[in-house]
């Protein structure tokens, strides 16, 4: 691995806020000078807003400038879309003003499934520590700005932990989860790369809801977050409250069924319905 910088000139559609902390993903923290710094796949990166430009700096095993045009999934057209989108109504208008710069990032499939089987019923900062325990642990030491990283654990690591060895790191009730989906993939009982190559989002969430851990929701964030399955709509209190705020008015918001939620966005939002739960999501919890 070396060190290596990027700049990122006048992009559109694009703000770290919004990207880093629109509940998509867990290795990403601000740093003093508002930079964000994150550990991925290939590395570890550190990304700063320097006037209308934007400066990647950091250590990774493959070429930067490439890893940064998938990772932020630089060669999608977000203007093309946030323009289809407001054009649904005046609610996606204004959640767009507010979130415009969110980018859907191009994340790991199998850090993503470990990482939100570990989301369930959690909240982001536990989220993050308890990934954090789970790479010092498993993962590999990346020194980068005077400080240590770590990789997140490949499938061969990470079976190394026992349950007990997992529940020691504050997995709680996940524990036996991640153990468990963690054995199914290393035996390739779900193939990871046969889900990479698929189309099919039906088939897809079927594989993953094999996967212990992994309800709807949670394949659904999976399938958006690193598949880049715009078709699905992943549902949680947040966005059930305001699907049912603004569309669908129900006097107890709680009985509100994930059926007609979905129901809706599809005919509602159609292949672009992923999307616009960013959107809807962030401007919800923030606004």
């Amino acid at each position: 691995m070396e060190e290596q910088v990027f700049i990122l000139k006048n992009p559109e559609s694009f703000n770290l806020i919004h990207i880093f902390e629109c509940g998509q993903c867990f290795r990403w923290n601000v740093e003093e000078d508002n930079s964000y710094t994150g550990v991925i796949k290939y590395g570890v990166l550190n990304v700063k807003k320097d006037g209308e430009n934007y400066i990647f700096n950091g250590i990774l095993d493959r070429n930067i400038e490439g890893v940064v045009k998938e990772y932020f999934d630089l060669d999608t057209n977000y203007t093309h879309l946030k323009e289809k989108l407001s054009s649904i109504d005046d609610y996606m208008k204004e959640s767009i003003k507010f979130g415009y710069g969110i980018r859907i990032l191009n994340q790991d499939l199998w850090e993503c499934i470990i990482s939100f089987i570990i989301s369930a019923n959690n909240n982001i900062p536990r989220i993050k520590k308890i990934i954090e325990r789970l790479s010092s642990n498993y993962g590999n030491e990346i020194q980068f700005n005077g400080k240590k990283y770590y990789t997140f654990p490949t499938p061969e690591s990470l079976s190394k932990a026992s349950v007990e060895d997992l529940r020691k790191l504050g997995l709680g009730f996940r524990d036996k989860r991640v153990f468990k989906t963690t054995k199914m993939i290393l035996e390739k009982q779900i193939d990871l790369d046969c889900l990479k190559k698929s189309n099919n989002t039906s088939k897809i969430e079927e594989e993953l809801l094999k996967l212990d851990g992994v309800g709807e929701k949670v394949a659904n964030c999976i399938m958006l977050f690193s598949l880049k399955r715009y078709d699905t709509f992943p549902v949680d209190v947040w966005v059930r409250r305001v699907i049912n705020d603004l569309y669908i008015h129900e006097p107890v918001e709680e009985k509100v069924s994930k059926v007609k939620i979905k129901k809706l966005a599809e005919e509602k939002f159609s292949n672009f319905q992923g999307l616009a739960q960013q959107y809807l999501f962030y401007w919800r919890r923030d606004a």
